[in-house]
């Protein structure tokens, strides 16, 4: 009996043996297996993947960050005929929050309630602006994107290629369909440095640049731009 218990032990501890040297072998094999499988990954693949995840690590860095918001007063409505007049530069906020449209009338330099049909030259709802022309609207405005120059640097506007509005998209007028930077990290407006030229209901001219999208406490749909108008009806200025 001692000497089929002393076989019996060595069979056992041969067969545990065994056993963790064939599952230290496949353990092994599997190693080799992948790494491989990671050789055999190309590496524009694996620069792809890195640059992938670095992406991702900035987006989420820059989304958690608080960025500064250019925001002003809303202006008083104070209607003020400037005749034939050269006005400007002048800066003026609307707040056009509401989902009612608000009017903008240059010869006034103010915000106009309740306009007549040709007492208004700019209809602004949030960041849509139309002019006060084209199909359906009975003055003679247009818009006209001039690119990014300078302000300061513009001394007369063309007197022909204005753009009306269209009926396509509920009467928006293109020129002023991109006037701003959207960002998907911060859903935050930003205005383009790009100057629009006017052509008024009654078809006199001034030039303007949209400057915030913001009133206090960075609530969106106010929005500042700076102008000059000429009251004589000329394209100079």
């Amino acid at each position: 009996m001692t000497i089929q218990g002393g076989v019996i032990f060595n069979f056992r501890i041969t067969f545990v043996s065994r056993v963790q040297i064939w599952h230290e072998m496949t353990v092994t094999v599997e190693k080799e297996r992948n790494i491989g499988l990671i050789g055999q990954v190309p590496r524009s693949a694996i620069v792809i993947v890195l640059a992938l995840i670095l992406l991702a690590i900035v987006f989420v860095a820059r989304s958690l960050q608080s960025p500064e918001i250019s925001w002003f007063p809303v202006s008083e409505t104070i209607p003020n005929e400037v005749g034939l007049e050269l006005v400007g530069p002048i800066e003026y906020t609307i707040d056009a929050r509401a989902e009612q449209p608000v009017f903008f009338d240059f010869s006034s330099g103010s915000m106009v309630t309740a306009p007549s049909s040709n007492g208004w030259d700019l209809e602004i709802n949030r960041f849509n602006i139309k002019s006060n022309g084209g199909a359906g609207f009975t003055g003679n405005g247009g818009i006209l994107d001039l690119g990014a120059v300078a302000f300061d640097s513009i001394r007369f506007v063309p007197s022909q290629g204005y753009v009306q509005n269209s009926r396509e998209r509920d009467f928006t007028n293109p020129e002023m369909d991109h006037w701003y930077n959207y960002s998907w990290i911060n859903h935050l407006l930003t205005s383009k440095p790009n100057i629009f030229a006017v052509r008024t209901a009654d078809s006199r001219y001034a030039f303007l640049e949209i400057l915030s999208y913001y009133c206090a406490g960075a609530q969106a749909g106010c929005l500042t731009f700076r102008y000059f108008y000429q009251g004589d009806g000329s394209p100079l200025f």
